[in-house]
């Protein structure tokens, strides 16, 4: 996965032209590079972290040519557009720590019949590996939650031998809510209130 970049020399307030432009100023930073300032088409990078999220190595070409992962995002508070990004390099030779997020799909009985609901805890993962073997996500079928009871957990995620997952293995990934009925409770209230004792 690729995405053009330029170097920048725009800095402070003077970055508003470059966003009435179209495009998005980034740094780019390491352990083993000096941070550099640049810039990208801010469409382009909309379609690169759609795939890639932050996981995912980047090939930046253009002015510079550095593999990298999407570090942040920053986004206006009002329309929610990219304002600025972080992009942080990396060597296919090292492992990297990167946060994996978590996605569900299927159809849960427990939801279709009314009997809970699916809660999804945790929506991301952090995992050790080198930058070509990280997974873009984690995708769990939340049909495995058959009971009220069951929970899944990090240690039930499937991973490549080539991944290490840093996260505490018991913590929950997906439980089940059960859904209370309300009417008990407000005809206990309304007992209640009835039997109160009115004040002298």
């Amino acid at each position: 996965m690729k995405l053009s970049v330029k170097k920048r020399d725009i800095h402070g307030k003077k970055v508003k032209n470059l966003r009435a432009q179209g495009l998005v100023p980034a740094v780019i930073y390491g352990k083993h590079v000096q941070a550099e300032s640049i810039s990208c088409v801010k469409n382009d990078l909309l379609k690169v972290y759609r795939t890639a999220w932050y996981s995912t190595p980047v090939e930046l070409t253009g002015d510079v040519d550095h593999l990298v992962l999407i570090n942040s995002l920053q986004l206006d508070p009002v329309s929610d557009e990219i304002i600025s990004a972080d992009f942080l390099a990396v060597s296919r030779t090292e492992k990297v720590a990167a946060k994996i997020p978590v996605v569900t799909f299927g159809e849960s009985q427990l939801e279709k019949l009314n009997e809970g609901k699916i809660m999804l805890i945790k929506d991301e993962v952090e995992v050790e590996a080198f930058p070509q073997d990280l997974p873009s996500k984690f995708e769990v079928d939340i049909s495995v939650l058959e009971t009220v009871n069951d929970v899944f957990f990090v240690k039930d995620l499937k991973v490549s031998d080539k991944v290490t997952i840093l996260d505490d293995p018991e913590l929950p990934i997906l439980t089940v809510s059960v859904l209370e009925d309300e009417e008990p409770a407000a005809e206990e209230g309304g007992e209640a209130a009835a039997e109160a004792p009115k004040a002298e």
